[in-house]
């Protein structure tokens, strides 16, 4: 499996924003993720932390989802915890697409273009504190270094793109190759997660692992390791 950081900073970089509170109290919730996987947020006049107090206590509940036919399941969720902090001009551009990609919303471009102005929406994200996290059966707590210290699975786009078409469209063999590797014909059987280091195969309502001899370095690599569990002869 990835390392704990990086699992989590992998599940980070693909989760949407579900839950927003200040101060232990509810508040609209609109936001992404940036390339450091601090949770950045939009937020409108006359919301809570427009008016910025820096010792805001604020945690963002991060939720990463996987599709499997018609149904969606929870990944892994993510709670990071810190004080809000205004998003510097410099970085308002990247951090409105950082936004955008999970949560599309006109009120960026006023953001953007009324930049500092103290009635228009702005851009803040979250200087971290520690980051609690539940992903299937593994929970725990990060401090901020290891979080933020941690970077993404380098073959996680190539990942998610195999897995989606293996889903999709080779079911049939992912169930035969699963059996034999279990023995026993299996029942509904999904592609869940995919890295480096192996795969993990929903089987009906339990997840199995298989990892690979040895860890692909390339994208290439990852799909001559699946081709491995496809393969029936």
């Amino acid at each position: 499996m990835l390392p704990i950081p990086e699992r989590v900073r992998t599940l980070a970089a693909t989760a949407g924003v579900a839950k927003l509170s200040v101060d232990g109290v509810p508040s609209p919730a609109r936001g992404g993720v940036d390339e450091r996987g601090r949770p950045v947020l939009l937020v409108l006049p006359g919301e809570t932390l427009h008016g910025l107090r820096e010792d805001a206590v604020v945690a963002v509940n991060l939720t990463a989802m996987r599709q499997l036919g018609s149904v969606t399941h929870p990944r892994g969720l993510i709670e990071v915890q810190g004080w809000a902090e205004a998003v510097p001009e410099g970085e308002a551009r990247s951090s409105a697409v950082a936004v955008a990609t999970h949560c599309p919303d006109e009120s960026l471009f006023e953001a953007l273009e009324r930049f500092g102005q103290p009635d228009a929406p702005r851009l803040l994200r979250l200087d971290v504190g520690q980051v609690v996290y539940l992903t299937g059966q593994e929970s725990g707590t990060l401090d901020a270094d290891d979080y933020l210290g941690a970077a993404p699975d380098p073959l996680a786009e190539t990942a998610e793109q195999v897995l989606a078409h293996v889903n999709a469209s080779h079911r049939p063999q992912l169930t035969a190759g699963v059996s034999r590797q279990l023995g026993e014909q299996a029942g509904e059987v999904w592609l869940w997660e995919l890295d480096r280091f192996g795969a993990t195969v929903r089987v009906d309502e339990s997840l199995v692992r298989f990892p690979w001899p040895r860890p692909a370095r390339s994208g290439l690599c990852l799909e001559t390791a699946l081709r491995g569990l496809l393969c029936t002869c």
